[in-house]
């Protein structure tokens, strides 16, 4: 499912015009964008919890040439899925 079957979705199941719907998924995603960036945290409960996550700087390798490459330290979003969607899936 990619965002525009979500959005459609939505209007479906809410009976909702696919603006609206668009409207609501975009502030839904955005908002938990805010949350990662202000706490580090985002827990749905009976869904899971984003977080942010912080990579280390490591060496790597390109595998064109086999050149070792400095790959620099990031930080990157992970998810949890709850208990109840671990079943459910």
């Amino acid at each position: 499912m990619n965002k525009g079957e979500l959005i459609q979705a939505v209007a479906k199941s809410q009976k909702m015009s696919k603006a609206a719907a668009e409207r609501v998924t975009n502030a839904v995603l955005d908002n938990i964008k805010k949350g990662l960036k202000k706490d580090k945290n985002v827990t749905l409960i009976g869904f899971g919890t984003f977080n942010v996550k912080s990579r280390k700087a490591r060496m790597g390798r390109n595998p064109q040439t086999g050149e070792k490459i400095r790959i620099k330290a990031s930080r990157t979003v992970g998810f949890k899925p709850g208990e109840a969607f671990k079943k459910m899936v």
